[in-house]
């Protein structure tokens, strides 16, 4: 999922605002310094999305040339889903 980073900082001051008025977290350092770890933790979790999915695609490819004439035969997206399941379990993703 692409996300522009105005609405990643958005959704880390909501995360901090639910977080701290339901009383789950208290606050130990700047409230400034809080959302922006929260920020790099959801950008660095993106970007293992976006790794998991460019890497499922590459072995998808790999995998239709491999199988030459019979590739007309596989239902590509059901396919690259599977890919991106058994990849995600492998590096302990949730999707």
């Amino acid at each position: 999922m692409r996300l522009k980073d105005e609405q990643i900082d958005r959704l880390a001051g909501k995360v901090l605002a639910d977080l701290t008025e339901s009383g789950l977290m208290v606050l130990k350092a700047d409230r400034s310094k809080i959302a922006a770890c929260i920020t790099a933790v959801i950008k660095a979790d993106l970007k293992a999305e976006d790794d998991l999915e460019r890497d499922a695609e590459e072995l998808l490819e790999k995998t239709l040339r491999a199988a030459g004439g019979s590739a007309g035969d596989i239902d590509r997206h059901k396919m690259l889903k599977m890919i991106k399941t058994k990849l995600a379990k492998e590096r302990k993703m949730v999707l």
